[in-house]
C-alpha cells in the first residue's frame, strides 16, 4: 500500500526527468489551511526543514495560511525538528469546555501561540534561507469591526451568498493582506493575478504573533483579531477564507529562474482556492482557467488507503471536537497516533528523493 502519492505540473514532470528532485531547486512551499489536518504532515515536515532543505541552502519563500502559518513559522526555527513537534503536542492539547465562548478559544489559542513561538521570535524572523508569508483576511462592510457577533454572522451571511454567486464577488467583503519577511519581495505574487485586492505588510517582532493569531482565527467560533501592526488598521481572520489551500500563480516564478520548483506537501489531492469552495467543485483550481499556473508544482499528498488506515479512516480534522466531546483524551490519543502514521509519508518521499520513480507522477 502506497502512502503517499505525487502530483505534478509538466515543467515539474520535465525538471524530475532531467534531474531527479533535488533540494536545490525548491524555491517556495505553501501550507494550506484545514486546521487538525495540516498536523498528519509533521514527520514530513520534520525531515524537509530539518534534514533535506537545509543542505542546499538558499532563499525559500514559506507560505502559509492558518495550521499552514503556523507549520511555516515551525519550520522557521533554529531548530525546526523540536518546533514541529511542540506545535503538534500543543495543537492536540487543546481542551475545550462544552460550547466555548469565542473569547475563550481566542484566548486559548493566543495562549498556545505564545507557549509555542515564546522566545523563539528572533530566530524565525532572521532565518537566513526561510523567509516567512502568513497569509491573513482583513473583513470589509459588516466585518470591517463588528462590535457583536451578530453584526459579524450577518458579515459571513452576505460574504457567503456573494461567493455562491462568484468568487470574485467575495473581493468586496475580504482583502488578502500578506504579512510577510521584507527580506523577500515575492515579485511573482504581485502581478494582480485575481479579484481580491492584495495588501503586503511587513513581517516583525511586533506583529508576529497577531499575525499567525489572525491566521488561523476562524470566523464566528473565534474573535476577530483587532488590528495588526504594520498593517492596515480593521479586523482581521482566517486567512483559509480567500487562500484556504493557496491558488497562486507559481508558474509566474519562471520569470526569475527556470529551474525553480514549488513543493507543496498537502494533506490532499486537489487544489481548492477559498474556504467557502469546498462544496464547489467547479471552483477548484486545477480546472482549465488556473491549471498552467502549477506547471512547475509537485504536490504530495496522502493517498486514500492510507487515510483509510487512520482512526476513524479519515485525517484529523476539527469535527473531531465534537465527535469526541469532552473526552478530549480519546482525541488526543488518536490524533497522535495518526500523526505517528504520517513517518509512512516522510520515508516514501525521502526514497523518492533517493530513487525517482517518475512512474508515481500524476498530471496536476
Amino acid at each position: 500500500m502506497k502512502a503517499l502519492e505525487f502530483y505534478a505540473g509538466p515543467k515539474a514532470i520535465a525538471q524530475l526527468r532531467a534531474h531527479g528532485l533535488r533540494a536545490q531547486d525548491i524555491a517556495v512551499i505553501p501550507a494550506a489551511a484545514g486546521g487538525p489536518k495540516g498536523l498528519i504532515l509533521q514527520a514530513l515536515d520534520q525531515w524537509l526543514f530539518g534534514s533535506w532543505l537545509p543542505g542546499a541552502a538558499r532563499k525559500r519563500s514559506l507560505i502559509g495560511a492558518s495550521i499552514g502559518a503556523w507549520r511555516m513559522a515551525a519550520a522557521c526555527h533554529a531548530d525546526p525538528v523540536a518546533a514541529f513537534q511542540r506545535l503538534g503536542d500543543f495543537y492536540c492539547g487543546q481542551r475545550y469546555p462544552h460550547k466555548p465562548p469565542p473569547q475563550l478559544v481566542s484566548a486559548m489559542c493566543r495562549q498556545l501561540l505564545t507557549d509555542f513561538i515564546g522566545g523563539h521570535e528572533a530566530e524565525i524572523l532572521a532565518n537566513p534561507q526561510f523567509h516567512l508569508h502568513l497569509l491573513t483576511v482583513r473583513g470589509r462592510g459588516l466585518l470591517g469591526a463588528p462590535q457583536r457577533k451578530a453584526t459579524a454572522a450577518a458579515g459571513f451571511a452576505r460574504a457567503t451568498l456573494a461567493n455562491l454567486r462568484s468568487r470574485q464577488r467575495l473581493a468586496a467583503h475580504l482583502q488578502r493582506v500578506v504579512v510577510g519577511d521584507a527580506r523577500d519581495p515575492m515579485a511573482w505574487m504581485k502581478t494582480g493575478f485575481d479579484a481580491f485586492d492584495t495588501h503586503f505588510a511587513p513581517l516583525t517582532a511586533a506583529n508576529l504573533d497577531s499575525a499567525l493569531l489572525a491566521s488561523a482565527t476562524l470566523p464566528l467560533i473565534m474573535q476577530p483579531v483587532a488590528g495588526i501592526p504594520a498593517a492596515p488598521p480593521g479586523a482581521y481572520w482566517d486567512g483559509g477564507l480567500i487562500d484556504y489551500h493557496l491558488a497562486f500563480p507559481y508558474s509566474h516564478l519562471a520569470r526569475e529562474s527556470e529551474s525553480d520548483l514549488v513543493l507543496y506537501p498537502h494533506f490532499a489531492p486537489k487544489i481548492v482556492p477559498g474556504w467557502l469552495d469546498k462544496a464547489m467543485p467547479w471552483r477548484h483550481a486545477s480546472s482549465a482557467r488556473q491549471q498552467n499556473w502549477y506547471d512547475n508544482v509537485l504536490l504530495v499528498a496522502p493517498s486514500p488507503a492510507f487515510r483509510h488506515s487512520l482512526p476513524r479512516k479519515k485525517l484529523p480534522d476539527r469535527q473531531d471536537f465534537h465527535h469526541y466531546g469532552l473526552d478530549h483524551d480519546r482525541r488526543i490519543l488518536n490524533w497522535k497516533q495518526a500523526i505517528g502514521e504520517g513517518q509512512r509519508l516522510r520515508d516514501e518521499f525521502a526514497a523518492f528523493v533517493d530513487k525517482p520513480d517518475l512512474s508515481l507522477l500524476r498530471p496536476l
